[in-house]
């Protein structure tokens, strides 16, 4: 990754966040953090915040760069370390997040930076952190469905962030039935035929099976529509403005769910 300079204001809100009372690492944490990023521990009775602070600054004077950072959250506030509490995950991500939009990067939960346009003010950068949970509690999508495009939706990047949702799509049925063929054919060998593979109800009753059909079909639909098109059109001939992106994402994570709850015909 190339270099990553912070202010001193925004390294010593690094350590506020990090170091914070109510959701932050603890005092053993933090101890045993920086010695695994090779960070000296300065001042280690102080308070966590300032403990932190001093370590970064003193880091920051030796590496003239500020990369360490990024190794230290990568390790720290690693996803899967948050199972148990993925809301903690969640409030220190958006936070971090902040300050991160002011050099084009997201944590994501995949415990990835990913790259996002720069904020060049702070209500710009409040405004792109809080926006995927602002998508997930205002319109309920699967959570899935932000896996897939959370980097494009952060960049607003409507052109790519519907692409990634569709072939999230492809992926999640590949995931629950081992098969590895895309788009059309896909949904055909897991959906379609008389004993298909992966059925969304317990497909006995005709409307059962006429349901089972029509979701076939709006899946190739989909696939028709915007995974194939994007996938071949230059940027510059496909329009995708963010209504169009929005009804997208609600088809999307329509089929997420019905999706996920999905299971293996016993019959195929």
């Amino acid at each position: 990754m190339e270099p990553i300079y912070f202010t001193e204001g925004q390294i010593e809100q690094f350590a506020k966040i990090l170091g914070d009372t109510g959701f932050g690492l603890t005092g053993t944490e933090i101890g045993h953090w920086l010695i695994s990023c090779k960070l000296e521990d300065i001042e280690p009775g102080l308070t966590k915040r300032k403990r932190l602070f001093a370590a970064f600054v003193s880091a920051h004077n030796k590496y003239r760069r500020d990369n360490f950072i990024l190794t230290f959250i990568a390790k720290a506030i690693e996803p899967s370390r948050f199972t148990q509490d993925p809301e903690r995950f969640r409030h220190i991500a958006n936070e971090l997040n902040i300050l991160l939009s002011f050099q084009g990067l997201e944590y994501g939960d995949d415990g990835k930076f990913h790259k996002t346009s720069k904020s060049k003010t702070l209500s710009e950068a409040e405004k792109k952190a809080d926006l995927l949970r602002k998508i997930i509690h205002d319109r309920n999508f699967h959570s899935e469905l932000l896996t897939y495009c959370r980097a494009e939706l952060l960049a607003d990047d409507n052109f790519h962030a519907v692409l990634e949702a569709v072939k999230g799509i492809a992926a999640m049925i590949r995931a629950k039935t081992n098969l590895t063929t895309d788009g059309s054919d896909l949904v055909e060998s897991a959906f379609c035929g008389k004993s298909p593979l992966l059925i969304i109800n317990e497909y006995k009753l005709e409307t059962e099976r006429s349901e089972q059909r029509g979701f076939a079909n709006l899946l190739k639909g989909l696939f028709g529509t915007f995974r194939n098109p994007t996938a071949h059109a230059p940027r510059i001939e496909w329009a995708m403005d963010q209504q169009d992106a929005l009804d997208l994402f609600a088809m999307a994570s329509y089929a997420y769910r019905r999706i996920d709850k999905a299971v293996l015909n016993i019959d195929f």
